[in-house]
């Protein structure tokens, strides 16, 4: 069984995207979870909606509505929930391609991998696209690496949650996994779609400032990473400030 969570807080207009790309995988052995923030808007409302569809279909499907303590509080409480054997994290705007899971799934079975993820399709507020590939390289970089395409043990997952410190924790969390020696593989095929425009795409200075800081701080340096890391993280905000 592979689990997706979902974290939703006021996601009326994009939460039904993003379930029906679940229920449109070719593969159906899956746990979904919404972890909803006590929402003041129509969200669980709508997503309680598909609940006879997923559940025709053989999907486990589990809606939790309560305040929290901030994305990555939410998305520990749904790890801590789940129940499959590999766990995938899709935002509440984000969606996966029809054979996302299955590809998944053959992916951890022919590569007995700890962690994988793959390329992306990042859809920019003007209606255009690009395709942001999955790469192992150094030195290590958030540009090569895809958050709605990683797939996890849920054994580590649970091991090691979220440390709810930053913007950027998840990233954290690859980057200690990394550390560790764990198996890691990349698939060259899209898997997921983005959509820019989210708390980690703001364009302002001070909001640059905070990202740049919590990514040196709780993803390099709190994994032991050197401080030239620096460098990495301005660059990065200064292309999403110059290139969008």
């Amino acid at each position: 069984m592979v689990s997706i969570i979902t974290v939703a807080y006021n996601s009326e207009n994009c939460i039904e995207r993003t379930i029906e790309s679940v229920l449109a995988q070719t593969y159906s052995d899956i746990e979904y979870i919404i972890i909803d923030g006590a929402s003041g808007d129509r969200t669980v409302e709508l997503a309680e909606g598909y609940r006879g569809a997923l559940e025709e279909k053989g999907i486990t499907y589990r809606i939790i509505s309560e305040p929290d303590g901030g994305i990555y509080d939410a998305m520990n409480k749904g790890i801590r929930l789940a129940t499959g054997e590999i766990i995938g994290l899709l935002n509440s705007d984000d969606t996966y391609e029809a054979d996302a899971v299955e590809t998944v799934v053959d992916t951890f079975a022919k590569e007995n991998c700890d962690l994988m993820f793959a390329n992306i399709r990042i859809h920019k507020q003007d209606g255009r696209s690009f395709i942001k590939k999955a790469r192992l390289r150094k030195p290590e970089t958030s540009r090569d690496w895809n958050h709605p395409t990683t797939f996890v043990k849920a054994e580590l997952y649970k091991e090691y949650p979220f440390r709810n410190l930053g913007i950027h924790d998840d990233y954290g969390f690859f980057l200690q996994m990394k550390k560790q020696g764990r198996k890691i593989v990349t698939v060259g095929k899209v898997l997921a779609n983005f959509r820019l425009g989210g708390a980690s795409n703001k364009k302002s200075f001070k909001a640059a400032k905070k990202r740049i800081r919590d990514r040196y701080r709780y993803c390099y340096r709190i994994n032991g990473y050197s401080r030239l890391y620096i460098i990495e993280c301005v660059a990065i905000e200064a292309a999403k400030m110059v290139l969008g």
